[in-house]
């Protein structure tokens, strides 16, 4: 199973990836082990997930929302409550 993600910085940014173990890469974002994110970004709080069968798709989607406005990718969260 692999997980597309999306993280609520600190400052209020939002950060998208992949990953196969959900909550370690929580983990290391929030410990900044192994992860990209600044000091001034952590802790992060997970907002959003969507499940894949392959690397492959959970990519592609990773892709597309990466390309999406604050806005958009603050619809798709708040689609859950």
């Amino acid at each position: 199973m692999i997980y597309l993600y999306i993280i609520k910085c600190k400052d209020g940014s939002f950060y998208t990836g992949i990953t196969s173990d959900l909550e370690r890469r929580i983990k290391e974002h929030n410990s900044r082990m192994k992860s990209c994110l600044q000091k001034s970004k952590v802790p992060v709080e997970l907002v959003y997930f969507e499940k894949y069968s392959t690397r492959i798709e959970a990519a592609r989607r990773e892709k597309e929302i990466k390309g999406w406005s604050r806005i958009k990718k603050r619809k798709l969260i708040n689609s859950l409550h």
